[in-house]
């Protein structure tokens, strides 16, 4: 038997975006709830970098100075071409702050700080319903029966979201290149200091960073191959094809492969991006309904903003709502709601193309062997450089 509910504002999606978002809300005053299909808050893939524009997000929702206690600030990085040795430096937050957090203890900070039964788990939407054109309540369908009819749906469900589709964005791509991540606990002090290490060797490339003073997050990106979507489901082949890709590598590089924590493996056989041209022509929201994170700007890792952008989707939509709920004479709240929502696509639209824009031409650098491609995108690299510094500069505001 069908039962409704009414809810001012649902998210879906519990990952760091959706209870980003949820935290972001409740600072404000507004309440929320966060439908997870799964049984539990999941945190896919070992760690995540914050970059420092990432840190300004963190510290408007209040949780920055907790989450400084659990990792340590990256203060330099080193580029190193595995063939000759040759070292170059790497700047790193071009000089602020940039720290490499697990991905449970961000999760886990993010979902402490919300009111009790703010997520609910378990929750599969089953579909959803928008008028576009009128002032009705938007009806989310879930699972077990139940419907509500929030005046806000956000879409926080990630690379495969039901509720882009919705809002009319094509389905995201994906690059011919293969992303491997883990951790590594050392028992007494790792080697690696509070540096980020590149290494680079015919296309292979293995990027670390401190977490700890004992334990080190690593990633390799290397070429897609067609054993990948076999090896991604085993944790030891994963393992194993990492040693095998980094034959020639350092000693001390292929011992931290060796001796990492099997359980934290995670191999990404399809690293998708959502197009910049979709984020470009498309409109970010559909009546009441928008998307925010991975949703709305799936970016492969090239340039580490995906989590940082995240958060700050979160931050700069709590703040259009809660300038906007109490507009007077609006006794449904359906007009606030879709002012504050173009507002947010107003002030994000262009914060997400230029990012995804650069992570499409570095990764399609990484992914072409072609000259004429990847001549065009050095070219066009040089040409978005100001806006890299940019990147890390940028401000999401007050919250």
């Amino acid at each position: 038997m069908e039962k409704s509910e009414e809810e001012k504002i649902v998210i879906v999606g519990g990952g760091i975006c959706g209870l980003a978002t949820a935290l972001a809300l409740h600072r404000k005053g507004l309440e929320s709830i966060v439908l997870e299909k799964s049984e539990k808050l999941r945190a896919t893939g070992a760690c995540i970098i914050v970059q420092p524009n990432g840190w300004r997000a963190l510290h408007q929702l209040g949780i920055a100075s907790k989450l400084r206690q659990t990792a340590l600030p990256i203060q330099s990085g080193h580029y190193i071409t595995v063939k000759d040795g040759k070292h170059t430096d790497l700047p790193v937050g071009n000089g602020g702050e940039c720290r490499c957090l697990r991905r449970s203890d961000l999760m886990k900070t993010l979902a402490e700080e919300l009111p009790p039964n703010t997520v609910r788990l378990g929750c599969k939407v089953v579909s959803i319903k928008v008028d576009a054109n009128t002032s009705a309540y938007s009806i989310l369908h879930l699972h077990d029966g139940t419907m509500l009819m929030p005046r806000v749906i956000i879409g926080c469900d990630g690379v495969n979201s039901v509720v882009a589709s919705i809002v009319g964005l094509n389905s995201s791509r994906h690059f011919s290149t293969c992303a491997i991540r883990g951790v590594t606990h050392y028992q007494t002090l790792h080697p690696f200091g509070t540096a980020f290490y590149l290494f680079d060797k015919d296309g292979v490339r293995l990027g670390l960073l401190p977490i700890n003073h004992n334990d080190v997050y690593w990633f390799l990106t290397r070429k897609l191959t067609s054993t990948d979507l076999m090896v991604s489901k085993d944790q030891r082949l994963i393992k194993e094809s990492t040693v095998e890709a980094i034959k020639g590598f350092p000693n001390h590089i292929t011992e931290m492969i060796n001796n990492s924590d099997v359980d934290s493996l995670h191999l990404t056989d399809q690293m998708r991006y959502r197009a910049p041209w979709d984020l470009l022509r498309t409109k970010f929201c559909k009546g009441s309904v928008t998307l925010a994170g991975d949703a709305l700007h799936a970016m492969a890792p090239f340039l580490a903003q995906g989590g940082s952008a995240s958060l700050e989707d979160a931050v700069v939509l709590a703040r259009c709502l809660s300038q906007n709920m109490g507009i007077a004479l609006d006794p449904t709240g359906m007009k606030a709601a879709r002012a504050a929502l173009d507002q947010y696509a107003k002030e994000r639209k262009m914060r997400v193309f230029w990012l995804s824009l650069e992570t499409f031409v570095v990764g399609t650098m990484h992914d072409s062997s072609a000259l004429l491609v990847r001549g065009l995108c050095i070219i066009t690299q040089i040409i978005l450089f100001r806006d890299k510094i940019a990147n890390t500069r940028y401000d999401c505001g007050r919250l």
